[in-house]
């Protein structure tokens, strides 16, 4: 206690110090920890709420007998919504897709019943309420007790709507809508840099019917199915399904593939959070342990001194190490605190669109232990650097002398450059040693780890902006017609617009639903008009006949399959066994991720298929022509070939895995960043303590001629060698190691 009140009183900005290093520290350790703890489970928590869904239903048909549908023995809870369904709204005209209107009472209820996060669930029999997911009120400030209008179109607008340019703004209704609850589930959330949701009461649906299945009800009504089972029962409902429906290519889109995608993300997002909170730990290891070297090598000499006249030395390590420790519980407990006020920010990315309880919460199985593991870190480290302190009295090592500052001695560079050189390279011995091998370490690892943490950044940023990486060779899609139908006939459109100098490449494609053994396979066919939409493949090639296949990376996965193999695939015509002739993408659907799928020649799609889901064409631009400019132009082309009747063009569906990647991106610049901060840390630790243990020696050296101006270039000399010895070494692995992280997290990989 006489040797605290004497810390206390002589060296209290040390342990001040002290203790905010330790706050920081251990509050960014804390925080990243937890926060990954945290977002690795949000799918699982919020599944277990929400009764969420096992499959999406998606036949396309009008009129379809849904009630057949409920009556199979594996289905649990069914609710419909209507397809191709619009409702923009005055708070967003640009919601031209908004499949999340409940078409019956089910919604909400007995399926998906999502976590309401504000308010309450809209009352199924009053037409005026509305929910909103998070992501609409971010987008357009409007929550619990605000209020829109939606625009609804006609019947016969609704009609005309599927696979025709609507003409203007919807001539229906206009409908004010109270917003009544924030909620979040699976099914009714949001996707990274998503615009959110707005989704109405069944009542809403049931009063304007007309207005969104058309008057001659051309709408269908797709569904999502709970079943008793969950994912073991989709083999017998796919079978039960086609039996009572007589159709076999019913597509049917396993919803467990979007969780493993989510639980994959959120897994690597909860991997990345470690990654950085291990680098803070270190680097929390790096500075902290030079602040207790330092305090506690302050003390040396004194404890010694009291060694004389009896102090031993476990005595004085413990002396030596009350004060850092007493920091370090003060430090620890405001860093808890800290960490605790972060959680607000966590998690991120995916995670933070599925997480059931969003807002400040306690970890106490980290904060715990991390309160419980740092000050005794601290206390080992201070009672490690007492005992060598005290031990090394009366047998100093003899001055380590550098190689490389030897070889600057003999060449002809001025004194304060040699001096220089020798002050960041040699330690020195006794009171006036340096930390240089410590400075040198931080300097080197703090400018690998920037280059690498922003090689990885970069490699985020340039993925992000070329929709290419994410199968997407293609700017725009025309749409023909769905359900066996179509609107237009395909190829006159589709020759005009190959005629147009914006257009580079153009394919024809039909979309069907098949099957391999358990598993669905959203078909397409690959039908070039003129030059080609090139296929983006991973391995092999394009399909040359109607036996080959190329499959989407994870139906690859999840068949087994490779180039060479056979595998057989199943349409409404029969079976036909397909080899294998390549790896790629597929198509971005409101329904269908481009990482599944597969495509087949336009011969082998007619043997299989008699009819088509959807019908379209996949229009590719010319390098630097911009999309929306020569929209209306070719929205033009195409009624010319129909006599003045418009066709439907739009911009393809946005992979959600480019708002993933592009989310990611913040972690590495927050690591790099927090990495400068350790190589100034140990960097500026290094200088401050050789001017202030060197002065002995610049003083001697001051006597023997050198000028104020030269002592300050060797001081500025010995910053630049830390700045050269980082920059020589930490850039070259720094991009090294960017890139070979970059190939390893950022290659295609099945469910991410």
């Amino acid at each position: 206690m006489l040797w605290l009140r004497r810390e206390a009183r002589l060296r209290w900005p040390a342990l001040v110090a002290c203790c905010l290093l330790v706050a920081i520290a251990s509050a960014t350790v804390l925080t990243a920890t937890a926060g990954a703890r945290r977002g690795a489970s949000t799918v699982t928590r919020l599944l277990a709420v929400t009764r969420p869904a096992t499959a999406e239903v998606v036949p396309n048909q009008p009129g379809f007998d849904w009630n057949r549908i409920r009556a199979l023995p594996e289905v649990e809870a069914l609710t419909m919504f209507p397809a191709y369904t619009s409702l923009p709204t005055d708070a967003a005209p640009d919601n031209t897709s908004n499949p999340f209107v409940p078409a019956d009472t089910e919604a909400m209820r007995t399926i998906e019943t999502p976590v309401v996060l504000d308010g309450r669930l809209a009352d199924p029999v009053r037409s005026g309420e509305a929910v909103v997911t998070p992501g609409f009120v971010r987008r357009v400030g409007r929550g619990v007790g605000g209020t829109v209008t939606a625009h609804l179109p006609t019947p016969a607008q609704a009609d005309a709507s599927i696979g025709t340019s609507p003409a203007g703004r919807p001539a229906g209704p206009t409908v004010r809508l109270r917003i009544v609850g924030v909620v979040r589930s699976l099914w009714y959330g949001d996707d990274v840099g998503g615009t959110g949701s707005l989704i109405p009461s069944s009542g809403f649906f049931a009063r304007y019917r007309a207005n969104f299945l058309g008057a001659a009800g051309t709408v269908p009504l797709n569904a999502i199915v709970r079943l008793r089972g969950g994912e073991a029962d989709l083999p017998a409902f796919r079978a039960d399904l086609a039996r009572v429906t007589r159709v076999s290519t019913i597509d049917v889109l396993d919803r467990a593939t979007i969780v493993r995608h989510d639980r994959s993300v959120t897994g690597f997002e909860s991997d990345c959070l470690l990654a950085f909170g291990l680098a803070a730990f270190l680097a929390g290891l790096v500075l902290v342990g030079q602040a207790i070297g330092r305090q506690v090598g302050a003390s040396g000499s004194e404890l010694r001194m009291a060694g004389a006249v009896g102090l031993t030395r476990v005595q004085g390590m413990t002396a030596a190490a009350v004060g850092p420790v007493l920091a370090a519980i003060a430090g620890t407990s405001a860093g808890v605190g800290l960490a605790v006020g972060a959680s607000c920010w966590m998690p991120f990315g995916v995670a933070a669109t599925k997480e059931p309880r969003p807002g400040m919460t306690a970890d106490w199985l980290v904060l715990g232990a991390g309160w419980a593991l740092i000050p005794v870190l601290v206390a080992g480290a201070a009672a490690v650097t007492g005992w060598l302190t005290l031990a090394s009295h009366g047998n100093e090592p003899a001055v380590r002398q550098s190689t490389v500052a030897q070889a600057i001695a003999r060449t002809s560079l001025p004194v304060p450059a040699l001096v220089g050189a020798r002050f960041a390279l040699e330690p020195g011995r006794g009171r006036n040693t340096v930390p240089v091998r410590a400075a040198l370490a931080g300097a080197i690892t703090g400018v690998l780890g920037v280059i690498a943490a922003f090689t990885f950044a970069a490699g985020v940023s340039d993925a992000a902006a070329h929709p290419a990486r994410f199968g997407q060779d293609y700017q725009l899609l025309a749409i023909f017609g769905f359900g066996g139908h179509d609107f237009r006939p395909a190829k006159p459109a589709l020759r005009a617009l190959a005629a147009d100098p914006a257009v580079a490449g153009i394919t024809d494609m039909r979309v069907a639903a098949a099957s391999s053994g358990p598993a669905s396979v959203v078909t397409h066919s690959y039908d070039p008009v003129g030059a080609p939409v090139p296929l983006l493949l991973t391995a092999g090639a394009r399909p040359a006949d109607g036996d080959d296949i190329v499959l989407a990376p994870a139906t690859a996965h999840q068949l087994g399959a490779r180039i060479g193999s056979v595998v057989p695939l199943t349409g409404d015509r029969g079976t036909r066994r397909m080899r294998v002739s390549g790896i790629g993408f597929a198509v971005e659907s409101s329904t269908d991720p481009y990482d599944t799928g597969a495509w087949i020649t336009a011969g082998g799609y007619d043997a299989l298929f008699t009819g088509f889901k959807e019908h379209g064409g996949l229009l590719a631009l010319r390098p630097g022509v911009d999309p929306a400019n020569v929209l209306p132009r070719l929205q033009r082309v195409a009624a010319r070939a129909y006599g003045g009747e418009p066709l439907l063009i739009i911009q393809p569906f946005v992979p959600r895995q480019r708002g993933e990647v592009r989310d990611i991106r913040v972690l590495p610049i927050v690591l790099g960043g927090f990495l400068i901060l350790l190589a100034i840390g140990a960097v500026g630790h290094a200088l401050i303590t050789a001017v202030r243990r060197r002065a002995h020696d610049i003083a001697v050296l001051r006597v023997l001629g050198m000028t104020p101006g030269q002592s300050r270039w060797a001081a500025l000399t010995q910053a630049a060698v830390f700045a050269v010895a980082g920059l020589l070494l930490g850039v070259p692995l720094g991009l090294a190691a960017g890139r070979a992280l970059w190939r390893l997290f950022g290659q295609p990989r099945h469910g991410r």
